[in-house]
């Protein structure tokens, strides 16, 4: 893996994760002051943000600004810690619907507050009242998420471009979330379907969307803006199906979820299309009968995942995988940096995330 790559990284979510406490902790301060009981919330959300994370969203702001030209780094931060906070929003919103019962190695945010009511021994229903908590914590999530995007400083047409890049980002994904959750309901979805729900979740929401809002900040040219969006959107599906492999085949001490945490959660993707489509009847009714089944014993997740790896599924995707790379290695090419230490930070960060991407193990 590209070395530069690795230590700008290292220091970028050094610097970065530095300056988001600092602001959560001002926001818990601040509740504290009037709601003293209600920073179990923004407790919450931090305990998640600092439990891990890539940040791979905020540092495609942040590069995407400095490879456009942008010379005042702190100018893209408001929008960087945004993105990342309405992931931490997603997340918490997603373990719910997917009812998984761990994040980044700790219990997901309704299990926390489920734990907590049962040991507290209050009145009611646990299980809701850890829903209805964690529904509380994705929101302020949310809204802390907007209110560091307000504070950005940038106005006129370049923040209005900045909030329909921002919003839309944010719409999108959700739109992708509904898809995803309605796919397989009526049968197999098609490889229309797939694709579209790999758009709005990975390629635009993972790579296009944070790497455009760097771009408007940076006042980007109209060439720019296409070539970056171009190459967001090759490497947004590759990350995308890597993270299919990792959901079905990842280690749990690097994840932060059991084996085969997808396939209980009946998350149809390319990987399970791929894999009936090469199945035997036998092992296909095997396969769909562990798909979606939250009971499903660890020998049995096993046993699948080991079908859907000899069914030649896996190839495939990692074959895709490659392809999609190779093409944004084309794409960047055609992308012309400045010659100054930021811009230099840019064009080493999305070189070096194509190959990150392809290779990460969490």
């Amino acid at each position: 893996m590209n070395t530069s790559f690795q230590l700008l990284m290292e220091e970028y979510r050094r610097q970065f994760d530095d300056q988001l406490s600092l602001w959560l902790e001002s926001r818990r301060s601040d509740t504290a002051s009037y709601a003293p009981q209600a920073v179990a919330l923004l407790d919450n959300v931090s305990a998640l943000v600092s439990a891990g994370g890539k940040r791979l969203r905020p540092a495609l702001v942040s590069f995407g600004y400095q490879a456009c030209g942008g010379q005042e780094p702190e100018m893209a931060l408001p929008v960087a810690m945004a993105t990342e906070l309405v992931h931490s929003y997603l997340l918490i919103h997603d373990d719910i619907m997917d009812h998984a019962a761990t994040r980044r190695g700790l219990p997901a945010s309704h299990i926390f507050f489920r734990n907590e009511h049962r040991q507290r021994s209050w009145k009611g229903n646990s299980e809701e009242h850890g829903v209805s908590m964690a529904i509380l914590a994705g929101d302020l999530a949310h809204v802390c998420a907007q209110e560091l995007f307000a504070s950005t400083r940038v106005e006129g047409e370049r923040r209005r471009q900045l909030a329909e890049v921002f919003f839309r980002m944010s719409r999108e994904v959700i739109d992708g979330q509904y898809l995803e959750m309605q796919m397989g309901l009526d049968g197999d979805p098609s490889q229309e379907d797939l694709g579209r729900v790999l758009l709005l979740k990975s390629g635009l929401y993972s790579v296009q969307r944070p790497l455009q809002l760097g771009a408007v900040l940076a006042a980007a040219d109209d060439q720019q803006m296409k070539t970056l969006s171009a190459y967001g959107e090759a490497i947004g599906e590759a990350f995308q199906l890597q993270d299919d492999l990792l959901g079905m085949f990842g280690d749990p001490s690097a994840t932060g979820k059991p084996v085969g945490e997808d396939l209980r959660e009946g998350k149809f993707t390319f990987l399970i299309d791929a894999a009936l489509t090469a199945l035997s009847p036998v092992q296909e009714e095997r396969l769909r009968a562990a798909l979606g089944n939250p009971d499903a014993s660890p020998e049995e997740v096993a046993a699948v995942c080991d079908l859907i790896r000899q069914s030649g599924a896996a190839k495939q995707v990692e074959d895709r995988i490659a392809k999609r790379s190779d093409e944004a290695r084309e794409i960047l090419s055609h992308l012309s940096f400045a010659d100054d230490i930021p811009s230099d930070q840019g064009s080493t960060f999305l070189h070096g995330l194509i190959d990150f991407l392809s290779q990460r193990k969490h």
